[in-house]
């Protein structure tokens, strides 16, 4: 426990937090972003599909 107290105090503990902080948040945007690519690119693909099967009379 000391050694957490004293890496906070420390100007490195702020700064690592900061970085940890920053990677999350751009973790969940590139999350988000597959996320939302792979949905329109399902949606895409099942468009596809119909007008095939609907221009071979199925």
């Amino acid at each position: 426990m000391q050694w957490i107290s004293n890496f906070l105090r420390e100007e490195d503990g702020p700064t690592a937090v900061e970085y940890a902080v920053m990677l999350a948040m751009i973790i969940m945007v590139c999350i988000a972003g597959v996320v939302l690519i792979g949905q329109a690119a399902n949606d895409s693909i099942t468009d596809s599909g119909n007008k095939l099967n609907t221009a071979m009379g199925r």
